[in-house]
């Protein structure tokens, strides 16, 4: 057993877990501060009721993801120390200032949320719902810096062995930040948003809570819809950088063995790394070179370029990489069926579109799952772009049987901790929201 293998499994199978939840947090914030505005501005009950019923659900979801995300943190001083040593001073800042600056403000004023609608004024209790909105995107700013670092390291010096931070505004806002955060902050929205309207077309195919519901669908796909094509712009950005600062990372990701001039932009293949050679190619001629350099002539760097030694594992992160594009082109034609169905108004009343939406839940979150793959499996082997590898980041004191037997009870304990996700989830959906609003407090 190697134990640089098994503590990547380890740290994904972790972070996997955890990344269930965040993207969903950030599309239900979202939904529940227009639906607290619109109570605060029209006073209208209904939007109570809906709030309501999204507060209890996102303090599930908000629960559920602190639980699996704190082994995240301490791996890195178990599994990964000479990651810590070497790079923990910049590192370790924003995951620092993710816990005290933006965790801390998300679970208190959620604790408002849950626990204050008669003991604070409305205008409080609005204010609190952005808070926890604001709190819950400014963790995930954190994350992204702390992340994107990792990408694109800027701003330190390398001083004795570690890793000195120079610059902190180099470092925070580094070459990929920006578009990674974009581009996380819209697959989240999306997410929360179809997580909802799955919710309410349930709701209507049952013939219940039908005020609630109509009002929770209409919201929640308006803003699926306007995500579903926002995200081929932030996409679009976020792979201009990648080809930019990570040529390699970008070979891999479209099956490209050779630098080419006009390099197509790949929809299908069978990368063989052995072989050098992507089979079953379908590719749109020219059209990668137009998207990162709008020049249908322009020279794409290809696998060949790099030593062997630094190609990520290519099959993968193809394959994870299209798997996010091809969820992303399936949100936009659900998007467009929707827009018919709106303008038709119709909406309500197709049951087959209903019950898509509601089988579509966990799309969006596979599809950030796919995106978050093809960013760590695409990097490799650098823990850190160019500075430090992944093989050398592993701590070399712990034995592989305790990094076997860590994965087995990781497995064992979030296998639990997704029943009782399900289970207390079920138990709200099936409450419903006109239940949830009628009993007093929390």
């Amino acid at each position: 057993m190697d134990a640089v293998l098994l503590s990547r499994i380890q740290f994904a199978l972790a972070a996997g877990f955890h990344f269930i939840f965040p993207p969903l947090t950030l599309g239900m914030g979202l939904l529940i501060v227009i639906n607290e505005t619109l109570y605060y501005k029209k006073g209208e009950e209904l939007y109570k009721t809906i709030s309501k019923f999204l507060v209890k659900i996102f303090a599930l979801i908000f629960a559920i993801g602190v639980a699996s995300g704190i082994v995240l943190e301490f791996s890195f001083g178990t599994n990964w120390s000479n990651y810590s040593r070497l790079v923990g001073d910049i590192f370790g800042a924003p995951l620092a200032a993710e816990g005290v600056l933006a965790f801390f403000l998300e679970s208190v004023f959620l604790g408002v949320l849950l626990l204050g609608r008669d003991r604070v004024s409305k205008k409080a209790y609005l204010v609190s719902a952005y808070l926890v909105f604001f709190g819950s995107h400014l963790s995930a700013l954190w994350i992204i810096i702390a992340n994107s670092w990792m990408q694109t390291p800027a701003g330190f010096v390398i001083e004795g062995g570690r890793a000195i931070l120079t610059n902190f505004f180099e470092a925070a806002i580094n070459h990929s930040t920006a578009e990674r955060f974009l581009h996380t902050i819209v697959g989240g929205w999306q997410s929360g948003s179809l997580f909802l309207a799955g919710i309410s077309s349930w709701y209507i195919l049952k013939k219940r809570d039908i005020q609630p519901a109509q009002a929770m669908l209409k919201l929640s796909l308006t803003i699926f819809i306007v995500m579903s094509f926002l995200q081929f712009g932030t996409g679009h950005m976020h792979a201009v950088q990648v080809a930019k600062t990570q040529p390699v990372k970008m070979a891999a990701m479209e099956g490209l063995w050779e630098s080419k001039d006009g390099a197509p932009l790949s929809v299908w293949g069978f990368p063989v790394a052995s072989e050098k050679k992507t089979y079953l190619e379908i590719g749109i001629p020219k059209l990668l070179s137009i998207m990162v350099y709008a020049d249908p002539n322009a020279r794409i760097q290809g696998l060949n370029e790099f030593p062997d030694e630094l190609h990520p594992p290519v099959f993968l992160t193809f394959q994870v990489y299209h798997v996010m594009i091809g969820l992303g082109s399936l949100f936009a034609l659900m998007s467009l069926i929707g827009i018919f169905l709106i303008l038709k108004k119709k909406l309500f009343e197709t049951n087959w579109y209903l019950k898509g939406l509601l089988f579509a839940i966990p799309l969006p979150v596979i599809a950030c799952e796919m995106g978050w793959m093809a960013a760590e499996i695409g990097r490799q082997p650098w823990a850190v772009y160019n500075v430090l590898k992944t093989a050398d980041a592993a701590s070399v004191v712990v034995p592989p049987w305790q990094i076997l037997l860590t994965i087995i009870m990781f497995t064992v304990i979030y296998a639990f901790l997704f029943f009782i996700f399900i289970k207390f989830l079920l138990k709200l959906i099936e409450k419903g929201p006109e239940e949830i609003a009628k009993s007093s407090g929390y």
